[in-house]
Order: C-alpha cells, then structure tokens, then sequence
C-alpha cells in the first residue's frame, strides 16, 4: 500500500526556515574559507576547517528543519539516533575535503570540478543518509531520474560555492552568493523529497521504535545552531572577513614603513672615514664603494 507524504506539515515555516539556515552556514563558510586565502599555517587550516563546519552544520540543520514538516499520514515517522548524526557527520567530512582542496590549490579547474564534485556528493549523501535514518512501518523507493537531478544540483551549486568563496572577496557579492547556495540547497533537498514513494507494510505494527522527530530532531538540532552562531560571532569580529579588506603586506628588509601608501627606501649609509687610513687607500676605498 502506498502511503500518502505530506512534506508541508506547517506551511511555509519549516521551508523558509530551513532555506535561512542553509543561507547562514553558506555565508558563514563562504566567509571564512576567504579569509583564509590571506593567512598561512595553522591559521589557514582553522579557518578552513571552521568554513566546513559551518556550511556542513547549515546544510544538515537545514535538512532535518525541513524534515519537521515531513509526515505519512497512515503511519508515525521517528528517527534512528546513530544515522542522523553519522549523516552531520558526513556533510561536515565531505564539504572539508573540497573546501581544503580549493583552499590550498586555488580557483584552478581541477581544484574546482574535483572539490565541488566532493562536496556536492557529501551534501547528496547527507540528505539521503539522512533519509535512511527515518523509521517507519514501511520503506521508501527513490525515483532513478530525480535522485540523479538532486545529484547534479548539489554538485553544480557545491562548485559554484567554491568558485565564490576563492573569486568573490566583496562582502555584498558574497552574501549574494550565500543566498543563491541556500537557494541551491534547498532546490536539491525538495527535488530528493520529490523522488521518494513511500510503501506501507500491511498489517505492521502502528508504531515503530525509535523518538518522535520533534523529541529527536530539535535537541540535535540545539549544537549545530549553537555552533553557527558562535561561528558568526567570530566571522563578525575579525574586520578583515566581513569588509573582504586586506591585509598589509609584509615589510621587507631595508624598508621604511608605509608614508601615504608608498614604501620608501633607506639609504645605505656610508662608513666614516677610519682616521688611520692614508689619503692614498681612502681615496681607493671611496672609488670602490661608487
């Protein structure tokens, strides 16, 4: 028997809920990974690393933000506690590796088709790991050709992400790009959703085992949103993320500080005159430092 899906329990709520997640940890991410093109060493792999995890944590909040609207109406839906958090997990792993990818290589093709690839089958994987986790008296089966446009959605909006991050230091541009990622995103959970046929078993038990969504999904949910925030108040602080400005150059040997935006030189200073010296070897000395 075929189970009737309702995806908008509470309206408009948990899609434009879920899309503003998706946006904050996309901004949050996009931020950080450039400011880290503007450092080196340990510093470089932080804000990487940070960049990841926030637009891993806002892609699954926004997964499971939208998934409090999903219903089957012949049957309650709960949730297996292990799955769902190896599915923030993934997102997190995943969106790393292409994150460090074009942190370290730059805006180079490769760097882009290769981490943007990564990352998009990481936001794929989440959104369907994620899937798995439900518990139902029933299972699901995917539509071939839907499941592959999610796919391709969330590999193209993955690259573009990545492009951005590395090409796009104007703050008003990059939060533009936040918001089409978000739209991305959210483009490619509805179409998965679009995708899924729900099967019921006759005759099974009413109620499967496991914790209602709303017991289990909004403590879990309680970290990540914590984390985003504390992500944005470091984003916030540091001058350089949030007016995509530059750091100074650092001074070379033999040179003065800035005086209206110009280095100005040192002059090499001569050596005085020894006073043992004869006229005749100062003179030689004189003519070899010309």
């Amino acid at each position: 028997m075929q189970g009737t899906v309702d995806g908008f329990t509470y309206g408009l709520v948990t899609p434009l809920t879920a899309f503003v997640m998706a946006c904050l940890g996309a901004a949050l991410g996009l931020r950080c990974t450039t400011r880290s093109l503007r450092t080196r060493g340990v510093s470089r792999a932080g804000w990487l690393a940070l960049g990841a995890t926030s637009i891993g944590s806002g892609i699954w909040t926004m997964h499971f933000i939208a998934m409090l609207g999903f219903t089957v109406q012949e049957a309650p839906v709960t949730y297996d506690r292990p799955l769902t958090y190896a599915s923030l997990a993934v997102a997190i792993l995943m969106v790393g590796i292409g994150i460090f990818l074009v942190g370290y290589r730059g805006a180079t093709r490769m760097a882009l088709v290769t981490g943007g690839t990564i990352t998009g089958l990481g936001v794929a994987s989440m959104h369907y790991l994620g899937m798995a986790g439900m518990n139902f008296d029933g299972e699901f089966a995917y539509d071939t050709l839907t499941v592959s446009l999610s796919v391709v959605i969330a590999v193209v909006a993955a690259t573009a992400a990545l492009w951005a991050a590395v090409s796009i230091h104007g703050f008003l541009p990059s939060l533009g790009a936040s918001v089409v990622m978000g739209v991305a995103v959210s483009g490619m959970h509805y179409t998965g959703m679009a995708a899924l046929v729900v099967h019921l078993h006759p005759g099974a038990a009413a109620s499967p085992p496991g914790e209602a969504p709303t017991s289990l999904l909004l403590p879990m949910m309680v970290g990540p949103g914590c984390f985003l925030l504390l992500a944005a108040v470091v984003v916030m602080i540091d001058p350089l993320v949030v007016t995509g400005g530059h750091e100074e150059p650092a001074r070379e040997s033999g040179q003065a500080p800035r005086r209206g935006g110009h280095m100005t030189s040192i002059p090499v200073q001569r050596r005085p005159p020894r006073a043992y010296e004869t006229a005749s070897r100062r003179e030689y000395r004189q003519s070899r430092e010309r």
